[in-house]
């Protein structure tokens, strides 16, 4: 392998052993045999597991961003926008069925481990997320979707923590169908959607869409 095939590799494995597992029980030497590449080759391209850590992360969030800018489109209408992204959170979080529940992995990998960087990588996906949702939710409001006097900072907050939360409690009780169930409401009543717009024929549309579009 080149350098640059070398370098690819060893992210796209450490994607797969942090999806599989958490950020402490995969050690250097998990990532090298799995890779097929030497500890010297590791540490040729990254100073520690932390830094890989952080890599494989940036990567993994580039590889979103572009479909969440789409979601998130301030040219979209504002309902349709809250639906995509009902949607995107529908495939990435929960799967498609109770034994396909990705969750919040690089959270959930990371969660217990002391290293700074590997903090300071987990605190910005999570202000990253929290910025799109603030937007999502000023656009609904400038449209007269949300109820009076929503503070958009703080429901984009609780939306955040909710969705986390949420993961953790698919995985632990093998239950990602009910939690796609509830989904919708949970983030309706979050935000302070006004109630007539609830499951509105436009979110239906536009759920109907999402559904057909490839993943």
């Amino acid at each position: 392998m080149t350098a640059v095939q070398t370098r690819q590799r060893l992210v796209e494995v450490a994607l797969d052993l942090i999806w599989q597992s958490n950020y402490n029980s995969v050690g250097v030497n998990d990532i090298c045999k799995q890779a097929g590449v030497t500890k010297g080759s590791f540490y040729h391209h990254f100073e520690s597991k932390g830094d890989l850590f952080c890599k494989a992360h940036a990567y993994y969030v580039d590889s979103i961003r572009q479909e969440l800018d789409t979601i998130v489109s301030p040219m979209k209408p504002a309902l349709e926008q809250l639906e995509g992204f009902i949607g995107f959170l529908l495939r990435k979080k929960f799967g498609e069925d109770d034994q396909n529940c990705p969750g919040s992995a690089f959270l959930s990998a990371g969660s217990l481990c002391s290293e700074n960087k590997v903090k300071e990588a987990l605190k910005s996906v999570s202000e990253a997320a929290v910025r799109y949702h603030i937007a999502l939710i000023r656009a609904l409001d400038a449209e007269g979707y949300l109820e009076e006097g929503v503070d958009h900072t703080n429901a984009a907050r609780f939306l955040h923590q909710y969705v986390q939360g949420a993961t953790i409690y698919a995985k632990v009780h093998e239950s990602p169908n009910q939690v796609r169930e509830d989904l919708p409401e949970a983030l309706y009543r979050l935000i302070g959607l006004k109630r007539e717009f609830w499951y509105s024929d436009v979110l239906n549309t536009a759920s109907e869409s999402e559904e057909r579009s490839p993943s």
